[in-house]
């Protein structure tokens, strides 16, 4: 293989890296609030109390709310994911090494990036249920009246995040089940298809905290988890003579933090 066709290799790469990043890699990132182009190794996510109205006198001075103002610190982490594609493979292979590569790799930070996001959502105090029953509409109505008392907005940016069990249990539900109560068309996120139900956006996800049969979901406010991002996914390809082949690395910045305990709840299933 020329190593002149590098160029044209790096790009083709790495524009099928981000799309199968943005596809694909990760589940989460578009249901958390999230802020680019971060310079540094933190950010600060604002955390905004409530304002309160009042009367004033005629011509007299507009009350000040006095809005308190919480910052949340994220420390972005560096992420790195990489192989290496033989020349003479390519010759050999009938698939597209380059694309398989850079399919796994993208799948790998999509991973990652959902990973740094459930570990903020692990830090959610307020909860619903023990253990000692599946995902039932009961357990989940009452997540519902945690968020609820606490005024958390109902503007079409709940979302939760379940497992496969407590999927299958769902589906045993006939409101969430059923074309007559969900719609024929159902939203997608990045690229999965998800469940809009009861003003919640429903997210299958593989990585959800396990021990043994218990199982922790959330149910959340897109504004009470941050996530940063310093670099997104960027693609380094470099060749080396002496192994004949070029080592393709991804790599990014990111980071995730829980802003606001008041936004989130856990549900605690059983998974017997």
């Amino acid at each position: 293989m020329s190593v002149s066709i590098d160029q044209a290799f790096v790009k083709q790469f790495e524009a099928d890296v981000h799309l199968a990043y943005q596809q694909m890699g990760t589940k989460l990132r578009s249901t958390v609030r999230t802020k680019s182009n971060v310079v540094g190794q933190s950010t600060t996510f604002q955390k905004v109390g409530r304002g309160m109205a009042s009367t004033k006198s005629r011509h007299g001075i507009v009350p000040v709310m006095n809005l308190n103002h919480t910052p949340v610190e994220c420390t972005l982490q560096d992420y790195y994911a990489g192989d290496w594609v033989d020349a003479l493979d390519e010759l050999k292979v009938n698939v597209d090494e380059r694309r398989v590569v850079a399919s796994a790799g993208a799948y790998a930070l999509g991973r990652k990036t959902d990973e740094l996001i459930v570990s903020a959502m692990n830090s959610a105090t307020t909860y619903v249920g023990d253990y000692t029953t599946g995902l039932t509409k009961t357990l989940i109505l009452s997540a519902l009246e945690k968020l609820n008392e606490k005024d958390v907005p109902d503007d079409g940016r709940r979302f939760a995040v379940i497992g496969v069990h407590q999927w299958n249990e769902l589906l045993g539900i006939t409101e969430f089940a059923s074309a007559d109560y969900v719609g024929d068309n159902a939203p997608f996120i990045n690229g999965f298809e998800v469940k809009k139900w009861l003003g919640i956006s429903w997210v299958l996800y593989n990585g959800l905290p396990v021990s043994s049969t218990n199982r922790d979901c959330f149910i959340y406010h897109a504004s009470s988890i941050g996530h940063a991002c310093g670099q997104e996914v960027k693609t380094d390809i470099s060749w080396h003579g002496e192994r004949a082949a070029h080592f393709v690395s991804n790599s990014m910045s990111q980071g995730a933090v829980l802003i606001d305990a008041d936004g989130i709840v856990r549900v605690k299933c059983g998974e017997a």
